[in-house]
Parts: C-alpha cells; structure tokens; sequence
C-alpha cells in the first residue's frame, strides 16, 4: 500500500478534471456510469456509507474506504469531502493498486 501515490494520482486526477466530489456529485457520475472508483471517508455517516455501497454495487464500481473528510478534501485541494467518484479508468486503476 502506497498511499502518498494514490494521494498524488488523486489530485492529478483532480486537476485533470476526472474526479466528481461531494455526494450529489458522485452519486451523479455512478448512475451516468462515468465513474470508475468511489472513494468515501471513514468518519462519514453509516447512511453515507450504506448508500454508496449499495449503489456500487448495483452499478458495479469499486468502492474504497480511505481517510477522513478532511484528507479527501485536502488531497483534491477542497475543503471537507466525505465521497469523490474517479471518472478515468487508468487513474482508477492506479489509485487503487496503490490503496489495495
């Protein structure tokens, strides 16, 4: 597990353009099948998490748990984000190799 890569290709992610964050915006990427990864924060509610698991699932995208609202922010350069959705499959591919 490398988590400073995965934090590094997220925010290139990020700067690509290829992450929808915040809940509304990652529960738009999912359902328009863009996203490719779903990232929640640990300290997010159990209803944050029970919602984004189901719809993972149910749209099959990875889903990951990883960090706290405050890193995911601080990593895509935002305040508090308690889920982002990554749009790109090889940046998907990536951050994951690096969390798994």
């Amino acid at each position: 597990m490398n988590i400073k890569k995965a934090c590094g290709m997220l925010g290139l992610a990020m700067r690509a353009g290829k992450v929808a964050s915040g809940e509304f915006a990652t529960e738009k990427a999912v359902k328009e099948y863009k996203a490719y990864l779903v990232i929640v924060a640990a300290e997010a509610s159990e209803n944050t998490h029970k919602k984004f698991r189901n719809m993972c699932q149910f749209y099959k995208v990875p889903y990951l748990v990883f960090g706290t609202k405050e890193e995911l922010g601080s990593i895509i350069g935002k305040e508090y984000r308690a889920s982002l959705a990554v749009c790109d499959e090889n940046f998907a591919k990536v951050i994951r190799e690096h969390l798994a």
